[in-house]
């Protein structure tokens, strides 16, 4: 199938649209009588009859003159460049991007049930939690897999691959939810990070369920968010554009959420304990396959089997519950998409063949991610040793080695810091600041490995006891990325899986 076309339309149309939303200064007299066929900000893709938006701090007026020697009959930018077509002055031009990609593929979302997910951490597993649930719900239906925008990966119906963005840019977003609508899907479930709604790439998306999973310190930086409050804020503008609202009433700062999330049609509330949320878990067990919870709807009660090792995913279960509701999905679709679910790189489990290592694969990247899960095995696992391998980012995030290493200072027992995509930076620089963070707690059983499979193949192979062994960092990813650019690399569960075979030859205790 190919991929979905844009409308047709006066330009005129687009100047009052920009206008409606208060981001024109300046057009010119006489253009609306102009037809855009297509509109882009990427230049090799203007054609004949194309509206080009120019944008980004380092956009070159070259662009524009290559936009327009392919037949661009028009500009919308913050600068006029003077140039020999007419210029649409701006104020915003993230927002602008937005509206007119929103415009250029006639509103996608309102042909759809979009469904998104933020927070600090744990989106990508509800977003592969609903979609398999959803995707039960069509499957007895007859219907179409629920389109998918995550950060592993993304399928529209039309064109699937690897994502580059969590939440892509405005018309390479529109034109995936036009893709998803044009191949006769009902769902979409995506994730909505904080950069993509601070700078308006959801903008004019129409929401069936938005939901607020949690909140931490992270993505704190000079190039991501500026303080924490930037941070929060943006991710509370998922709220604006939202039929329902999904919170979990477990979060920090659940009031400034749910005050948030008041101005929706509609608010349900989840927690794993406490029962005064629409949806919560009355009971858990765990089992060698997983978490069995009891959960409480307004519709039912019911046993669900959560296939994870940690509590905190039945907490994202619980909220993925609750947008379930919110969609009215039939309740034999919940309890048997959660069976079929799997979500690469995410608490995935990797048990030694005798049982005495139970291996876990987790994308944790950040001190608060990385400390719920600890603290959760800990919880699960109190007779075992807690052994992890990790890094953390170059070039971004600084804090996280600050707070990831007093997370691993604090719960681990045994520790092996190694390279996690150190970028511009010297990872071995990296790994000593992590080092100094675990230091800083006490915690003297540490060592670096600044070779990541050499990492995992250590922490194996010292292995002394029954123990939990943690990747963490990089979860699916095949690539790591380094000052010249990404370097090809074994992801973390295949490493981890062929450490604990050749363990299982060789053990080191009986």
């Amino acid at each position: 199938m190919a991929g979905a076309t844009q409308q047709t339309y006066p330009l005129s149309r687009a100047v009052e649209l920009l206008a409606t939303h208060d981001v024109l200064v300046s057009a010119p007299d006489g253009i609306g009588d102009l037809t855009i066929a297509f509109a882009t900000d990427d230049s090799r893709a203007a054609c004949p009859q194309t509206l080009f938006v120019c944008k980004g701090a380092a956009f070159k007026r070259d662009y524009l003159l290559g936009a327009i020697e392919a037949g661009a009959v028009a500009y919308v930018s913050e600068t006029d460049y003077e140039v020999d077509v007419p210029c649409i002055l701006v104020s915003d031009i993230r927002l602008t991007l937005g509206l007119l990609a929103d415009l250029a593929y006639d509103h996608p979302s309102g042909r759809l049930q979009v469904c998104a997910f933020t927070g600090t951490k744990g989106k990508t597993t509800c977003a592969y939690y609903l979609k398999s649930v959803l995707d039960e719900c069509e499957r007895a239906a007859g219907g179409q897999p629920a389109g998918l925008f995550s950060s592993i990966e993304f399928d529209d119906g039309v064109d699937s691959g690897i994502s580059k963005l969590t939440t892509p840019e405005s018309f390479q977003l529109q034109r995936q939810l036009a893709n998803a609508a044009d191949s006769g899907k009902r769902y979409v479930v995506m994730e909505a990070s904080s950069q993509a709604l601070k700078y308006q790439r959801t903008a004019c998306i129409g929401f069936s369920v938005g939901a607020f999973i949690n909140i931490g310190e992270d993505h704190i930086s000079p190039i991501e968010h500026p303080t924490f409050e930037d941070y929060f804020a943006s991710k509370l503008k998922l709220f604006s554009q939202c039929r329902t609202a999904v919170v979990n009433l477990e979060m920090d700062h659940v009031d400034r959420v749910l005050d948030a999330a008041s101005t929706c049609e509609r608010v349900i509330t989840y927690a794993v304990a406490d029962e005064r949320a629409d949806v919560c878990a009355t009971a858990l067990a765990h089992t060698d396959r997983g978490v069995v919870a009891t959960v409480r709807t307004p519709r039912f009660t019911r046993d669900i089997l959560i296939a994870t090792p940690v509590k905190f995913n039945v907490s994202n279960a619980l909220g993925v519950i609750a947008c379930a509701e919110a969609l009215g999905i039939d309740e034999e679709a919940i309890v048997h998409g959660f069976e079929r679910l799997r979500v690469p790189g995410r608490m995935e489990l990797y048990p030694s063949a005798s049982g005495a290592i139970v291996g876990v694969v987790d994308y944790a990247h950040n001190g608060m991610s990385l400390q719920t899960m600890l603290c959760d095995l800990r919880e699960n696992y109190p007779d075992r040793e807690l052994a992890v391998v990790f890094g953390a980012t170059g070039g971004k995030g600084v804090d996280r080695r600050e707070t990831m290493g007093e997370a691993a200072g604090k719960y681990a027992d045994r520790i092996v810091i190694t390279e996690d995509d150190p970028g511009p930076e010297d990872p071995a620089d990296i790994c000593r600041a992590i080092a100094d963070a675990v230091e800083a707690q006490g915690n003297h059983n540490w060592q670096i490995v600044l070779d990541r499979p050499e990492a995992i193949r250590t922490c194996v192979r010292e292995t002394t006891r029954p123990a939990v062994v943690i990747v963490s960092g990089k979860g699916h990813e095949t690539r790591q990325l380094r000052a010249d650019g990404p370097e090809p690399c074994e992801a973390d569960g295949v490493l981890l899986e062929r450490a604990l075979k050749v363990w299982g030859q060789t053990p080191n205790f009986h």
